[in-house]
């Protein structure tokens, strides 16, 4: 049975673990703390605390783990938090991809890594676009890749916005999707900003691609943008379309008036590669209409 080590075990971490779990893997989880489900913290039964930035704590972990591969996924990975601690972000990032990938040499490793290492001036960004990251996620974030480029027998697969399906009790900021669900739900109006743009990507989509991508032949850069490039407001509305209330639940506001102002205007993702993995694995990434509606038609 392959054993793959998952570092961080947030939205995206989990979802992993269990895609590898569906398919006979034995996914080890490894963060400082608990994952949390939807009654607060929860212990899966292959989960090992772990400080990623302390080097001696990865090493014990992988000689206790002993995996086969590697996925690292660990944050910080909050915007807002990053811009305003830029070096704790970058440190904490930069220390957790130098000590895993020290700690495993030469193991089948890929990092999840973001949209936000480019600047926002270009609707597509292929593997080909040169980096630019507008802010300090995205300046950590590639200082991460850098680190796990160096090492053998890697891939840094960069993630646009993910998004799924999160209760409202998750204790944490939810999702885009999910904030914006339970908040028209509630018979809130939501704001959301009109002038940035991302092409989003449902989790379970992710988790099946990123196993795909622990795979021997992967390139060393991929890209995972979904097939739609959608402002945040058109995306709200469609989530209002999904529950059948009217558009005008959804009020378009500048991004620079909300949280959203340290984000690049496009967070998008091209790719010229991902279409060969894609089908070698029989796999296909949804666009945000059969999203909603898949994650609408299984809510509670």
């Amino acid at each position: 049975m392959t054993r793959t080590l998952i570092v961080g075990s947030g939205f995206v971490g989990r979802a992993v673990a269990a895609r590898l779990a569906a398919a006979g893997d034995r996914p080890v989880l490894a963060s400082r703390r608990p994952p949390a489900g939807p009654a607060g913290p929860w212990v899966p039964l292959d989960w090992v605390p772990l400080d990623a930035a302390d080097a001696d704590a990865c090493a014990r972990t992988v000689d206790r783990v002993r995996p086969d591969r590697l996925v690292l996924v660990h944050g910080p990975s909050d915007v807002t938090w990053c811009e305003a601690n830029p070096e704790h972000a970058a440190a904490l990032h930069t220390a957790a991809a130098a000590n895993l990938t020290a700690a495993a040499p030469g193991l089948r490793t890929v990092l999840v890594s973001t949209d936000n290492v480019f600047d926002g001036t270009s609707p597509h960004n292929d593997e080909s676009t040169p980096t630019a990251p507008a802010n300090a996620y995205g300046r950590a974030k590639l200082r991460a890749e850098r680190v796990v480029r160096a090492a053998p027998d890697t891939t840094v697969l960069r993630v646009s916005l993910v998004y799924g399906w999160e209760p409202p009790e998750s204790g944490k900021w939810l999702n885009f999707f999910s904030s914006c669900a339970h908040r028209l739900r509630a018979g809130d109006t939501v704001e959301a900003p009109d002038d940035q743009w991302t092409t989003p990507v449902l989790v379970d989509d992710v988790a099946a691609v990123t196993a795909a991508a622990l795979t021997a032949g992967t390139p060393p850069l991929l890209h995972l943008g979904g097939p739609d490039r959608i402002s945040r407001a058109a995306w709200a509305q469609a989530v209002a379309d999904g529950l059948g209330l009217p558009r005008s639940r959804v009020r378009p506001v500048p991004r620079a008036a909300g949280r959203y102002a340290s984000r690049p205007a496009n967070t998008c993702l091209t790719s010229d590669r991902l279409d060969t993995l894609l089908a070698a694995h029989g796999l296909r990434v949804r666009g945000v209409a059969e999203g909603v509606r898949t994650l609408l038609e299984a809510a509670p």
